[in-house]
């Protein structure tokens, strides 16, 4: 018999993260009644630094793939700058990573759209399909969980969001006034981290359903080239999937990788080293 999808084998809901990407969105939408250009361009720039820098350098290509090399306090700070991506802790973002790389489309995998496209894209985040996380953690994240500082980031994951939040308040408030000060927070936290989940799940969704392919790899993986530009290079999804190691995920001149171009950066200033760059394809 067929193993049974992961879609089958949810043990009840994931309130805390439902109730935690509904309260996003309905900050997001509230949000545009607070425009400022102070919170508009501040949230322009933590979409950046979170998303790129946070997520698709930190959790994904440093700790998930272990592309590069670099000091314990930069390892500390980007695993900081990508808890406040919104997307749970290293801990749990790298264990989930790694499962779908081992399961990519087949029935383990937990985001694929075989299961649907919107289950790939957010509905796999709704049931809580693992009774214990921490056995998770110890089978695909065994090395993250070995280490104080990330379990503490998984203890504390919330809270770095209040802090933000509530700096980002006060900072405006105190410079500019109170309209300024609730733009940033509503700008700067809740619609900036919808965003960067909605460009981070389309790589999950979009990305394993339409656009090209470079390499012949045994799931549906896809090169999208507006995600690629949404996602900071992660849109070159194919080519990540066939050489998952590799810091270089745009392998065509015309497949952009800002997060590449910024850990090569990182490597003259002798941030980061043993980068594994791959090669560019003709």
């Amino acid at each position: 018999m067929a193993p049974e999808s992961t879609r089958n084998r949810s043990v009840g809901f994931a309130w805390g993260t439902i109730g935690w990407i509904t309260l996003l969105h309905v900050g997001a939408v509230a949000a545009l009644f607070c425009f400022t250009w102070v919170g508009a361009i501040t949230a322009f720039l933590l979409f950046w630094l979170t998303g790129s820098v946070g997520i698709c350098m930190g959790y994904h290509r440093l700790f998930a793939h272990r592309s590069f090399k670099t000091s314990g306090v930069v390892r500390w700070a980007l695993a900081i700058i990508g808890t406040l991506g919104g997307e749970g802790s290293p801990l749990s973002w790298v264990a989930a990573h790694r499962k779908h790389h081992q399961f990519s489309d087949e029935d383990e995998d937990p985001h694929s759209p075989k299961d649907g496209l919107w289950w790939s894209h957010i509905l796999w985040l709704f049931p809580r399909s693992d009774p214990n996380p921490r056995q998770s953690f110890q089978r695909y994240a065994k090395d993250l969980l070995q280490e104080p500082f990330h379990r503490f980031l998984h203890a504390t994951f919330i809270y770095w969001h209040f802090v933000l939040g509530f700096s980002l308040f006060a900072a405006g408030w105190s410079i500019w006034g109170l309209h300024t000060g609730i733009s940033l927070l509503m700008l700067g936290v809740f619609f900036r981290l919808t965003c960067v989940l909605h460009v981070t799940w389309l790589v999950n969704s979009a990305a394993h359903v339409w656009g090209y392919r470079n390499y012949e790899t045994r799931d549906n993986s896809r090169n999208l080239w507006w995600v690629g530009l949404l996602a900071f290079g992660e849109g070159w999804h194919n080519n990540h999937h066939a050489f998952p190691s590799r810091a270089r995920h745009g392998h065509r001149w015309w497949e952009f990788d800002l997060t590449y171009r910024t850990i090569c950066v990182m490597e003259k200033l002798r941030i980061v080293w043993d980068v594994k760059h791959g090669h560019a394809r003709a």
